[in-house]
């Protein structure tokens, strides 16, 4: 995944830029880069790795030597970026965020076309953002080079472009990442979390539609692209990824939590109650479903384990399984005093490959914990994302619900057979999940309903990405 805030501004924007993108660190854990532009100075850019080291401490000093009335900042899990780039469209910095899944098949393309070559990166992998940039430069103009690598990629791709005319704003064509700007009374910032501009002081000026692009200098936001009919916006942003206070589609993050446990409450009073002492959620994007789960039932939240932030990265991202669950382990605190003699209704945002949470299960048995009931906030992960990099999953097998439909049904598993797995009123998907329920040692375990999550975002359904849940594309 990753995140990216830009400005322009009538004075000087570098203040702005580095605490905006610093908002953005709970999207990316590996690299990070700001590029500014003056005219009396031209292109600056820095970037640094941020795996061993926050975003502000790389920064802080550097940007005391950058000045620019437009910048663009970058957090990033994969590419380094922003890149600074010459062509015949002059010179520009970008920076991305999304997924190509049609890499190698573009990169041939390029060559085919004469494009002489690509620098590879550690582990002979190639910038991503380096293709866009290719695919953009084969056309005759910056709008036309935007669209073109648009529709060529398979995935998503949204695109910040820092000219000196201005910085250049382009959603993906389905809407499956944000593009929000704000405005204040010296120009507009536009980032991927809206709440990243609030403390700046600026003020909510509009969201980007599907596909649209728009120019932003400090005089104004003018729309070159119409946005297009169709959204497809990731609905795993409400559910996990995005930042509490932010807000999409004009729907809180905060809000759309609470209505999701609440409908979980809801659902298990009228299909399969429960007796429990307590509610809790897992930190910290499980506590808001869990609170929204405690106001309905009625049953007391409380806090068995405290998220210890000062030093622990984000436990969802490194590559290695093995040092994500040691992670995940080492900055969770438990607290014996909430645990010991209770039966506990325990909600994560989603299950993926169910290691770490049934760890925390078995603590919570080991601490004295009398039940441990586990809900989730959404349905079964069954396919592995297509659009976004949310998850470095190499392999559907990789999800729990995937390797016990496995177990149950063989490798080569018929589409219409996992379709009948995504739906929750049939018995291959009771058998599933009491199949993972005995797997990972619940006291029981239910998955919110697809139709009850989308529910609570309320929005038109059709605008939603459902697809690691259902496989529909």
């Amino acid at each position: 995944m990753g995140g990216f805030f830009g400005v322009a501004s009538k004075n000087d924007c570098v203040f702005d830029l580095f605490f905006g993108t610093d908002y953005h660190s709970h999207l990316g854990t590996r690299r990070a880069g700001l590029a500014v532009y003056s005219k009396e100075d031209g292109f600056n850019r820095s970037i640094h790795n941020i795996e061993n080291s926050p975003f502000r401490t790389k920064f802080s000093s550097e940007i005391n030597d950058m000045s620019g009335h437009l910048g663009i900042g970058c957090i990033s899990d994969y590419d380094p970026q922003p890149l600074i780039v010459r062509s015949h469209h002059g010179t520009y910095a970008i920076a991305t965020v999304g997924k190509i899944d049609n890499l190698d098949e573009l990169v041939d393309r390029l060559f085919e076309h004469k494009h002489m070559h690509f620098l590879e990166m550690s582990g002979g992998e190639i910038n991503t953002v380096e293709v866009v940039t290719a695919l953009i430069n084969s056309r005759c103009n910056l709008i036309e080079g935007i669209r073109y690598a648009q529709e060529s990629i398979k995935g998503s791709m949204t695109i910040m472009v820092l000219t000196h005319e201005g910085i250049y704003l382009a959603r993906d064509k389905y809407g499956r990442t944000p593009i929000a700007i704000g405005k204040n009374e010296e120009g507009y910032c536009a980032c991927f979390e809206a709440f990243a501009y609030l403390n700046l002081g600026y003020e909510n000026y509009k969201e980007l539609g599907p596909g649209e692009i728009c120019i932003m200098t400090p005089e104004g936001v003018k729309t070159l692209v119409a946005p297009g009919n169709q959204m497809k916006i990731c609905t795993f942003l409400w559910v996990y990824y995005g930042y509490p206070a932010s807000r999409y589609e004009g729907v809180s993050v905060e809000e759309m939590r609470y209505r999701c446990g609440a409908n979980l409450a809801r659902r298990d009073q009228k299909e399969s109650p429960v007796e429990i002492d307590t509610v809790a959620g897992v930190p910290d994007s499980g506590t808001a479903h869990a609170v929204g789960y405690a106001n309905a039932s009625g049953v007391p939240f409380s806090r068995p384990f405290i998220k210890y932030t000062p030093t622990w990265p984000r436990s969802f991202m490194p590559t290695i399984q093995k040092k994500r669950d040691m992670i995940a382990k080492m900055k969770l605190i438990p607290v014996h005093e909430m645990i010991e003699g209770k039966k506990i209704l325990l909600l994560d945002d989603s299950i993926v490959r169910g290691t770490q949470l049934k760890e925390k299960v078995e603590f919570l048995y080991e601490s004295g914990a009398k039940e441990v009931h586990v809900r989730s906030a959404c349905p079964p992960i069954m396919f592995g994302c297509k659009y976004l990099n949310f998850s470095r999953s190499n392999s559907d097998l990789e999800l729990i619900a995937r390797r016990v439909i496995c177990e149950e049904e063989g490798e080569n598993i018929p589409m219409d057979v996992l379709y009948d797995y995504c739906d929750p009123d049939s018995d291959r998907y009771a058998n599933m999940i009491e199949k993972i329920r005995v797997k990972q040692h619940y006291t029981s375990l239910r998955y919110n309903r697809l139709d009850d999550l989308l529910d609570s975002v309320g929005i038109d359904k059709d605008k939603l990405c459902t697809y690691c849940w259902n496989g529909k594309e």
